[in-house]
């Protein structure tokens, strides 16, 4: 009897202590996010992460999707939430805050990508050497875009001359020179805006999406004209994570999120844009009772546009080279390599 309780103290303490080991080295990471929940960024890349993490670290490393704005309401503050450790991992876009990454911007003017998985492989050809000392506050996980390479209007903007004096939403505002290169009024206004702002005709057209087109965007039900083989400019998305929290991991676990963090995780951010885009290509295929125009762009009126884009990009060089940046222009031409 004696010895039974003996050993049995011993062996209980070693089985508690072991149990409370597991519990402190599980972790789960919380992920804000300002879209709701069923956006393709949600049900694509993140899910993709939430099973790799937890499948390669046996269940120890999880993540919680906190969606449409949760951990603290509009996009704006993203960047900053994952710096303050507001959430562990937070998505956004760049161009809410711009001054906070002036040469990543330059990757959503037109050149030679034309669709998300191009242009976010351009990004990281270069991340390490161009881009990288503009994340010093954070681990990134992933950065990536969503191509804009559409027209949707209610006048026809298929030409420079259609194009003259009409009120252009454009992607991100450091495109207005090239707005404005096309003869175009550029007007500034939030993706939620648009519908209505062509609805009313406070707005003549704004650069688009496949994805914008059909639902949940709809662009389809208040344009007359969609126009197609316009120069295509990006918005860039990021995927980020509180450095402080990503430090205090197992080495176990940062190696698993080293593992997936880079160009693995942007070209899945890529693929839940150009995924939506086919889908909404399949829809507008398929559908027959919309009474937009589809036009494509003539060679000839493209040749013009892009060289209003090349006039655009000079005026937008001059002003980075004003700020002292004057390696904009060779950051430009090794994306568009």
């Amino acid at each position: 009897m004696m010895n039974f309780k003996m050993f049995s103290l011993p062996a209980a303490l070693s089985i508690a202590v072991g149990l409370f080991g597991q519990a402190a080295a599980a972790e789960e990471l919380s992920v804000a996010t300002f879209v709701p929940p069923q956006h393709h960024t949600n049900t694509g890349m993140f899910a993709w992460f939430g099973e790799q993490i937890e499948e390669r670290s046996g269940g120890t490393l999880t993540m919680k999707l906190y969606p449409a704005g949760q951990l603290g309401a509009g996009p704006v503050q993203q960047y900053k939430r994952a710096v303050e450790g507001v959430a562990d991992i937070t998505f956004g876009v760049s161009a809410y805050t711009p001054a906070l990454f002036p040469k990543t911007m330059l990757a959503i003017l037109p050149g030679a990508s034309e669709n998300a998985d191009q242009s976010t492989r351009a990004i990281w050809n270069i991340f390490e050497e161009h881009l990288a000392d503009e994340y010093g506050d954070v681990k990134v996980l992933a950065i990536g875009t969503v191509a804009g390479n559409l027209l949707a209007a209610t006048r026809d903007v298929s030409t420079m001359e259609g194009l003259k004096g009409a009120k252009v939403v454009p992607y991100a505002a450091m495109t207005t020179p090239i707005i404005e290169a096309m003869g175009a009024v550029p007007v500034q206004m939030p993706v939620t805006e648009m519908y209505t702002g062509l609805s009313t005709g406070t707005i003549d057209a704004t650069t688009s999406s496949y994805n914008n087109i059909t639902p949940p965007w709809n662009f389809w039900d208040v344009s007359t004209h969609i126009v197609e083989n316009v120069p295509t400019s990006f918005a860039v998305t990021f995927a980020v994570m509180n450095k402080e929290r990503y430090m205090g991991l197992s080495d176990e676990h940062r190696a698993i999120i080293d593992e997936l963090a880079g160009l693995p995780m942007s070209l899945e951010l890529a693929k839940s844009f150009d995924g939506a885009d086919e889908r909404s290509k399949a829809m507008i295929a398929a559908e027959t009772g919309k009474s937009y125009e589809w036009v494509v762009v003539s060679d000839e009126e493209r040749a013009k546009m892009d060289d209003a884009v090349a006039a655009g990009l000079d005026v937008i060089f001059a002003d980075y080279e004003s700020q002292g940046i004057a390696d904009a222009r060779a950051i430009y031409n090794a994306l568009n390599q």
